[in-house]
């Protein structure tokens, strides 16, 4: 009898949701919307029913499930699946993993969703097969995975790898959502970008920017755009935020020693015109010898990747 995992990637605006077997297959995905209502509170209730839906729609039975792995953007226990604080989403000491599985009947594993994301492209991705990698999630926020010796680390209260959140400018930096400033979070997102962007244009008033920051529609795809046509406001602000970017994985590098770098979500969208002065960056900054042993690559699951470490998740705790 054929056996199936299931990822569950919870994001502030989507769930997304997928059956997967134990090669990597993935048999079906969808997305359901996440109600943040009531502090969230529906979230594993409609989970549970997506997941009922679709078994009978594939004519899968509950004894060929191994159970659930399942990604929030917040800090998670991961013994017990509790979510401490998972801001996006409105859950606050919320014990999600029991919830779900007492609605499902089936076992479940909870980790945050840069981890998963990190397990993902780590079973199947660009990290494939890698014992030490980091991974580097940039989109609205910045998230970070950290696999060490073969296992993702979560630390003393799973807060390792939050690489959001390391200190980037000791003062008058940005106000971050954690209640910190001059987090990386605020230097290197999309958000960042944007944000840099538009103190820069007083040092550069003709910039083909001007525009869309006049009109409060910048975007961090525009900035590498008008990077790409030579704009110096651009080129000024992404060779700031590549140097603190490179200095900070550099920094991360030293305690790990990894053989992969694995960097994904919207931002890397820009592909090489990221990378490779990222690369550069990291290795101005870098121990030589770690530099040697490291090699840099683009994600390749782009939105599966939380729902293909989910699976992974269950396939390594079964």
């Amino acid at each position: 009898m054929e056996k199936f995992f299931l990822g569950a990637d919870i994001g502030g605006t989507t769930v997304k949701l997928a059956v997967i077997n134990s090669s990597g297959e993935i048999k079906k995905k969808w997305e359901i919307p996440t109600n943040t209502d009531n502090q969230g509170a529906s979230i594993p209730e409609d989970i549970s029913q997506a997941i009922n839906e679709t078994l009978d729609e594939l004519h899968i039975d509950k004894d060929q499930l191994v159970g659930i792995g399942a990604g929030a953007p917040g800090f998670v226990d991961t013994d017990t699946g509790y979510i401490h604080e998972a801001v996006n989403i409105g859950w606050k000491n919320f014990d999600f993993g029991n919830i779900l599985k007492s609605l499902t009947g089936l076992p479940v594993w909870v980790d945050n969703d840069a981890n998963l994301a990190a397990l993902g492209e780590n079973w199947l991705g660009a990290g494939e097969g890698a014992e030490n990698l980091i991974a580097v999630t940039l989109g609205t926020g910045v998230g970070g995975g950290i696999i060490s010796n073969g296992q993702i680390i979560n630390g003393a209260n799973g807060t390792a790898a939050e690489i959001g959140h390391m200190t980037v400018v000791k003062e008058g930096g940005a106000p971050c959502n954690c209640g910190k400033t001059g987090c990386l979070e605020t230097e290197t997102s999309a958000t960042g970008i944007v944000r840099k962007a538009k103190l820069a244009l007083a040092d550069f008033p003709s910039s083909s920017l001007k525009s869309s920051i006049d009109q409060q529609s910048l975007t961090s795809k525009e900035v590498f755009e008008a990077a790409s046509n030579g704009d110096e406001l651009a080129e000024s602000v992404l060779e700031d935020v590549i140097d603190v970017l490179g200095l900070s994985i550099a920094n991360l590098a030293i305690a790990l020693n990894p053989e992969k770098i694995v960097v994904g979500g919207g931002v890397s969208q820009a592909g090489e015109q990221l990378l490779r002065p990222l690369r550069d960056s990291y290795q101005s900054y870098a121990l030589a010898r770690t530099a040697e042993a490291t090699t840099f690559d683009l994600a390749r699951l782009g939105n599966d990747a939380g729902v293909i470490g989910g699976a992974y998740l269950v396939k390594k705790n079964q």
